[in-house]
């Protein structure tokens, strides 16, 4: 073999190999499961009325969080619905009853029966008022941060924020140069000063889009409108960081 040959081949083949052995390094931020849900009100201006729970709190899907001022007025909108309907299916019942001793008229019984489906519909949109007068939990997890107390307006903020910390995740921002060296099932770490000892987690998900990134490291000279990929890194001890949600962190991706 031509000599100039078998060095370019070995030129390259010690250049893969150094890639290969690269390891990528990224910034990341720590948070749970699905990110976390910041629960407003109705589109309508909302004070509370009631806090049904506090920060810390673990909360089951559709448990209810919070009642708004508009909940009393609305509940006796459901209680008058309700009455009415009961009222309307008896005089139905008379109604029906006379017809077989031939004492009434079709029309009647129509009118009656008129009556009673119109109940059935105002009780089910009385019902869906009252609904909307109270915040339920979306998904089951615990209470974070909670924005707006009894008697305060629900701001842009919303009620509260949510995170189901049962599983908690490290959202890598890798340079689009380097995802390739970053594959599902790998192995990562975690450090950062706010944490005792390294935390450990292996890749579950790799996005698919390319985007700007969030996560600033304190680099004067670091690159601060880069394009990444976000990566997800479930973590191997999630209580260790169920307060730490945001949490600015360095991560290594192992080989």
């Amino acid at each position: 073999m031509n000599p100039w040959i078998r060095t370019a081949a070995a030129i390259a083949l010690i250049i893969a190999s150094a890639a290969d052995a690269r390891q990528v390094s990224s910034l990341g931020r720590i948070e749970p499961q699905n990110g976390v849900y910041q629960l407003a009100g109705p589109s309508e201006l909302a004070v509370v009325s009631q806090l049904l729970v506090e920060e810390g709190d673990h909360v089951d899907k559709g448990q209810p969080l919070a009642r708004l001022d508009t909940y009393g007025i609305h509940r006796a909108a459901v209680e008058r619905s309700q009455i009415a309907l009961d009222h309307a299916e008896r005089v139905l019942k008379r109604q029906q009853a006379l017809r077989k001793s031939s004492f009434q008229s079709e029309a009647a019984i129509d009118e009656a029966q008129r009556d009673v489906e119109m109940g059935k519909a105002e009780l089910v949109a009385a019902r869906a008022q009252l609904d909307r007068a109270s915040i339920k939990a979306p998904v089951a997890g615990e209470v974070l941060v909670i924005h707006a107390r009894e008697g305060e307006r629900i701001g842009e903020q919303g009620l509260l924020e949510l995170g189901q910390t049962g599983k908690m995740y490290v959202v890598a921002e890798v340079y689009e140069t380097d995802i390739a060296g970053v594959t599902v099932g790998q192995p990562a770490v975690a450090v950062s000063p706010a944490l005792a000892e390294p935390i450990r987690g292996r890749v579950e998900r790799i996005g698919k889009v390319i985007g700007k990134n969030d996560v600033l490291g304190l680099d004067p000279v670091a690159r601060t409108d880069s394009r990444v990929v976000e990566v997800f890194i479930l973590l191997d001890e999630p209580e260790r960081v169920t307060n730490l949600t945001n949490l600015q962190v360095d991560v290594e991706f192992g080989g």
